[in-house]
């Protein structure tokens, strides 16, 4: 009997996480890791939910991988759409298992693009529960949103600064949120540096970080962090 169906007439949960992982050379050493934890997602929330005496109906990955646009703005970001696990479990480990750790030029990486990409992803909107969680790893500070806006393969749609993605995000009572505000949630593994530190960790709500040194990778990260944080929230 599978969880779903042991707690079938409960509220109906569904969750969506979007990994943005820094692929630059720095991060080599942890992203094997972070690679590994990833995989083990569905398992490991799904096992933390039961023992709550709930289950998920719908989980779904997304993985932003990004690098630096004034780098090589070809491999700057690659990134799935939102693939249901455990149904898609090839696809997902197939594009995270072929995660490269390379380049990214500069310290500062483009790492406020992959977060403004997150935010507008195409969110669940359905079923009882919604937690939308956003997981940040990254060890270095990011480029200023647009300092490379003219390159090949920049998104158009993203923002052009740290307020106009602020007022994407949201707050209590937002008119101009694309998230919504109950189901929300970020995850930093960053380091104590601008923009992670201040503003987003400082001044964005429902916002957690995990700080980590700057310029050598992430030396540990707890993923158990990450699905606690989405099981109490549920």
């Amino acid at each position: 009997m599978t969880n779903s169906e042991q707690y079938q007439g409960n509220l109906q949960y569904a969750v969506d996480i979007v990994l943005c992982v820094d692929a630059t050379g720095s991060m080599h050493p942890v992203l094997d890791t972070v690679k590994s934890s990833a995989l083990q997602f569905h398992d490991r929330l799904d096992d933390v939910m039961a023992k709550k005496g709930k289950a998920i109906s719908q989980l779904r990955l997304k993985v932003i991988a990004f690098r630096d646009f004034g780098d090589d703005p070809s491999t700057a970001i690659q990134q799935t759409d939102f693939l249901q696990l455990p149904s898609q479990a090839g696809n997902f480990e197939d594009f995270v298992r072929g995660i490269d750790a390379s380049g990214g030029g500069d310290i500062p990486e483009s790492g406020l693009e992959a977060l403004a990409l997150a935010i507008n992803s195409p969110w669940e909107t359905g079923l009882d529960r919604r937690r939308h969680v956003i997981v940040m790893f990254t060890d270095a500070p990011a480029h200023a949103l647009g300092t490379h806006a003219g390159t090949q393969s920049y998104p158009a749609s993203i923002p052009r600064s740290m307020d106009d993605l602020f007022e994407q995000w949201g707050y209590s009572r937002s008119q101009t949120a694309v998230m919504e505000q109950s189901a929300k949630r970020l995850v930093l593994f960053a380091p104590d540096l601008a923009p992670w530190s201040d503003p987003i960790a400082e001044e964005w709500d429902l916002t957690l970080h995990f700080a980590s040194k700057a310029g050598q990778g992430l030396e540990e990260f707890e993923m158990d962090e990450i699905i606690e944080t989405i099981a109490n929230s549920l």
